[in-house]
């Protein structure tokens, strides 16, 4: 076995209850569940994190992610809206470290909660963030269709 749990799935290693696979992605049960119908959707070539992840694999994650996504909701399993969660780095709860998505099907009543404190920063501090990301993104070559209105 390798030193990743996903890599070994997808090597047929370790067991999984697979939904999907093709070259670049994967689909499988989650060994731990939220809620009867929690898949993870991961690349099959090993990104520690989505933004170590070509943009053509990310396309091809997010694409596979939406039709899960769509399965789920025809499945007859309980699914009155969902949640997609990617955590990305220790601080924000990734466990296991292979850039993955996770799908859970929500209903009314599941007992899952997001408890978070809202913050109200004003709108001069959403403005200097908004250009730090445009200058950020433009530093990549990324400006031609960006739309944002420029200061």
């Amino acid at each position: 076995m390798s030193e990743c749990i996903f890599c070994d799935i997808i090597a047929g290693k370790a067991p999984a209850s697979m939904v999907y696979q093709d070259d670049q992605v994967c689909a499988f049960m989650t060994i731990g569940p939220i809620n009867p119908g929690h898949v993870l959707i991961v690349p099959t070539q090993h990104f520690e994190k989505l933004t170590d992840m070509d943009e053509e694999t990310g396309a091809r994650l997010f694409a596979v992610t939406m039709r899960v996504a769509k399965a789920l909701r025809r499945s007859g399993l309980r699914c009155e809206g969902l949640n997609l969660f990617l955590a990305e780095g220790e601080v924000a709860f990734q466990s296991v470290f292979h850039a993955h998505i996770h799908i859970i099907p929500r209903f009314s009543g599941d007992g899952f909660a997001l408890l978070v404190e809202e913050k109200e920063p004003p709108r001069e501090e959403l403005d200097q963030i908004a250009v730090q990301l445009r200058e950020a993104l433009e530093a990549r070559g990324m400006p031609e269709n960006n739309k944002a209105i420029q200061e």
